[in-house]
């Protein structure tokens, strides 16, 4: 049997009255944590069966509707595969989503530093691998970004600024860094935001960006590189001095 260490008890869960209340967390997406935890943790190996449902409730100390929506959501997520009539046994000890999710909660510092290393190697691939057409489309793309004044909002410059920063990862031809890149640039949208809200970070300008295209239709291998690093390595150098 195996035995759990959460250091949890739903049940002895009390909430001070004389304390700031703040939102308490769903049965559910908790159980939906500790049910991960055992997996990434290695109590569960990829391909076993986990514990069946009223094994589960009473080791978290939940009802058995819990247990079923924390299975549902993890399956319907690929953790987790449900085979009617034999069991849940598990898919994936990697929840993609709940790894954005812990990625979009990082520092800004963490978010920039990683940035850097996905865009620096996009726009590498793109200048060795770029076609004429690639080169237009960029152009065409960073015209439509223009500069933060041209636009009406904030949104509407991050979303022109994620179309070309993602237009270099797909020309770049490697599908893996460019829907990567993908699902983390749109993951901590949110910090783009907080980056173009704050006016003691220094804000990349379009001329730094024209630059990026520029050494892509040269195939300037090393240009292209050096161009993103000088998009990208001032805002990490201001956060760094933010302790």
């Amino acid at each position: 049997m195996i035995l759990f260490n959460f250091g949890l008890n739903f049940r002895t869960m009390a909430v001070n009255s004389t304390l700031p209340q703040v939102p308490r967390r769903s049965l559910v997406d908790t159980a939906i944590e500790l049910i991960r935890a055992q997996i990434e943790g290695g109590a569960w190996k990829v391909g076993e069966r986990i514990p069946k449902e009223q094994e589960l409730a009473d080791m978290l100390q939940v009802g058995r509707n819990t247990v079923r929506e924390a299975v549902r959501v993890l399956s319907h997520a690929d953790v987790l595969e449900v085979r009617q009539g034999d069991g849940t046994y598990v898919r994936t000890n990697v929840d993609p989503a709940e790894v954005m999710r812990r990625v979009s909660r990082s520092s800004l510092r963490e978010h920039f530093e990683l940035r850097a290393m996905l865009e620096t190697e996009a726009a590498r691939l793109a200048a060795i691998n770029r076609s004429k057409s690639d080169v237009d489309f960029l152009r065409q793309l960073l015209r439509v970004r223009g500069a933060q004044p041209d636009h009406a909002n904030l949104e509407t410059f991050i979303e022109a600024d994620l179309a070309f920063h993602c237009a270099v990862a797909r020309v770049g031809g490697n599908s893996a860094l460019s829907e990567l890149y993908r699902y983390f640039a749109n993951a901590v949208r949110h910090n783009s935001l907080s980056v173009l809200a704050d006016d003691e970070l220094p804000e990349p300008e379009l001329e730094a960006h024209e630059a990026i295209v520029d050494a892509i239709e040269r195939q300037d291998v090393d240009g292209a590189v050096a161009a993103v690093q000088a998009v990208v390595a001032p805002i990490i150098a201001a956060l760094a001095t933010r302790r």
